[in-house]
């Protein structure tokens, strides 16, 4: 299937759903971290799932994940 729109196209924004599905799988495999919180922004150009986490310390951290799709080569 040819991509048609890429602002963002449709594969980027199941990937970002997929990965905020995920978040309770992610959390098991993160070691001292809890997930507090999750934003998916699938409007954006290239969509970003964005984790909000909590370390055994109490120290907040945040990780940004930007979902690209390269351009068709066909």
């Amino acid at each position: 299937m040819k991509t048609v729109s890429y602002n963002p196209s449709p594969l980027e924004v199941d990937f970002a759903n997929v990965i905020h599905q995920l978040q309770d799988k992610i959390e098991t495999n993160l070691s001292d971290n809890e997930i507090i919180k999750v934003e998916n922004n699938i409007n954006d150009d290239n969509p970003t799932v964005k984790f909000f986490l909590l370390d055994k310390d109490g120290d907040p951290h945040e990780i940004v994940l930007k979902i690209i799709q390269v351009p068709d080569k066909f």
